[in-house]
């Protein structure tokens, strides 16, 4: 399952697009760096400790600009550590040691701990000392309360108005940009059309920079990224990212794709591609830093993933300024009479936030510094920066960035040192649809004005060539999903759902890699053997129990 940093990525739009319904009484010359929070009263410095399931280079928030900024006007410290090696080994350590830091941002693991008693209720601390935190999260309660009715996490997806991406920030199929170009810009729709062109590409192009040239590349070899390799299946046959089912649009019926026709269909594809030669060999072995540097190599043709994976390569490739090495996303399907289905719908990610562990030193503090962070101000600051530094407001009200402050926010080490690396996400948050109360952007991927000052000459050619605005542009709109996305459903640590999850994946990181490496002589043997051990796993119970849950969100939202 893909998590979710997930960000909701919404309908396709032009660029001259404006959110309307949010008013505003805020003045566009307000200045942007927040005072002092009135309700942050206590200032006495503290540093606490925050663990992230997430791999990242670990800081000090005072190391950050934002987190120096929050730092003055509440006296806390952050002391930000990240996941290094498997999540699930480090979230049962953090369990039988009961050694937990001040908060976690559980992400997989949130079921796990959660089921462990690892993080405290927060109705009466919100209730008492923080009425940003009513105000944002507020219209969400009743979809991120636990079993027992109480609240232990703050999700990072509380949209507040709504305004689509123009760019397409989830999954695709990408390809270099010098394939489309050598072929004149084919429209490419089916996932044989896209294997072909880069077969041909590759053909006539087999070294790069005195290197191999690579067809297609893989995350496979990180487990909690395995859903690069599993999640394709759905995308193909025309579902959204709702994890390891599809729904049906009119019955509601959730069902398991994995060792269905159609997951043989995509597996048998990329033996085909493997015995062509146009699979990376390392596919199942290569780490995510292998994986991003061959991706910023310019080898690699293509790849199926999500954007908010890679940002760093993506960055990295653009800030090269060689624009045919870059990629560009793709909506490829089975079949040209299928409907693709790669944008998401707008959603609430209910099992994704940030919670206080039973080992918090100071509840009271780290609520009202999460609090604090909730003033729109602060909000602004953490995706915006600073008016007059890394963003300006014309005299519409309207905020822009220059050429110059657009490759300073994508410069990574940049993003590090400001701390949008850091603070943009996995914090208390606005959900990144949202709207600001003067009617900009909550996120600055969104705002109309940026994503146009973003474009290089060359995304305008690519556009122009395929007859669209954006890039989302090019992918359908997406149907409305009331219950979306499935994979939020909290199915609870021990329960036979969860197992099952367990199990299927393990046989997955068991079976695929033949799968995909081996004879194709010995496909089918293989794929009859992968079907015969799944089958046997309580797949019933799974579909049965997320059904209900999604026919329970239907019904809600109605």
């Amino acid at each position: 399952m893909v998590k979710k940093q997930m960000l909701s990525v919404g309908l396709a739009v032009a660029l001259g697009t404006t959110a309307v319904g949010c008013s505003s009484d805020m003045k566009p010359d307000q200045p942007n760096v927040p005072a002092a929070s009135e309700k942050t009263d206590d200032k006495t410095p503290v540093t606490f400790t925050r663990f992230q399931f997430n791999q990242e280079k670990d800081v000090m928030a005072t190391n950050t600009v934002i987190g120096k900024e929050l730092e003055k006007q509440t006296g806390v410290n952050w002391k930000m550590e990240y996941l290094v090696g498997d999540g699930k080994t480090k979230s049962g350590v953090m369990i039988a040691s009961g050694d937990y830091p001040d908060v976690i941002v559980p992400e997989g693991e949130i079921d796990k701990l959660m089921d462990a008693g690892a993080f405290i209720p927060l109705d009466d601390l919100i209730e008492k000392h923080a009425p940003n935190i009513k105000r944002v999260y507020g219209p969400y309660y009743d979809k991120f309360r636990q079993k027992d009715g109480k609240i232990y996490h703050l999700p990072f997806s509380a949209d507040i108005g709504y305004i689509p991406d123009p760019n397409i920030g989830q999954g695709a199929f990408w390809i270099q940009r010098s394939v489309l170009k050598e072929f004149g810009y084919p429209v490419i729709k089916t996932l044989d059309e896209y294997f072909d062109l880069i077969k041909k590409y590759k053909e006539k192009y087999p070294q790069v920079d005195g290197k191999a040239t690579i067809g297609f590349a893989a995350l496979g070899g990180v487990k909690d990224n395995f859903f690069v390799i599993t999640n394709p299946t759905m995308h193909l046959a025309g579902y959204p990212n709702d994890g390891g089912v599809t729904v049906d649009m009119k019955t509601l019926e959730a069902k398991v794709y994995a060792a269905t026709d159609w997951d043989k269909r995509w597996f048998k594809k990329l033996n085909e591609i493997n015995a062509e030669g146009l699979f990376d060999q390392e596919s199942f072995t290569v780490n995510k830093d292998q994986y991003l540097a061959k991706l910023t190599s310019g080898r690699v043709l293509g790849y199926f993933g999500y954007n908010w994976m890679v940002g760093d390569a993506t960055n990295n490739l653009k800030k090269a300024a060689i624009d045919e090495r870059r990629y560009a996303p793709l909506p490829i399907v089975f079949d040209k009479d299928i409907k693709d289905q790669y944008i998401d719908p707008p959603a609430f990610v209910n099992n994704r936030g940030i919670g206080i562990s039973v080992k918090a030193k100071d509840p009271v503090r780290i609520i009202k510094y999460f609090d604090n962070m909730l003033t729109e101000e602060n909000q602004i600051l953490s995706q915006w920066g600073i008016k007059g530094q890394t963003y300006n407001v014309d005299e519409k009200g309207r905020y822009y960035m220059t050429p110059e402050q657009i490759k300073q926010r994508n410069d990574p080490e940049f993003k590090r040192s400001f701390g949008w690396q850091y603070f943009e996400y996995s914090w208390p948050r606005y959900g990144s649809s949202s709207v600001l109360k003067d009617g900009n952007a909550f996120a600055v991927g969104n705002q109309p004005e940026v994503a146009y000052m973003e474009y290089t000459e060359g995304d305008k050619k690519i556009l122009a060539a395929y007859g669209a605005k954006t890039f989302s542009g090019m992918f359908s709109n997406p149907d409305k999903r009331p219950w979306f996305p499935a994979w939020s459903i909290n199915l609870g640590q021990g329960t036979p759902e969860q197992l099952f999850g367990q199990k299927s994946q393990d046989l997955q990181l068991k079976y695929l890699p033949k799968l995909v490496m081996g004879s194709p002589a010995q496909f089918d043997a293989t794929w009859n053997e992968y079907v015969t051990e799944y089958n046997k796993l309580d797949k019933k119970t799974y579909e049965e129990t997320i059904t209900k849950v999604v026919k329970e969100r239907v019904a809600q939202a109605k």
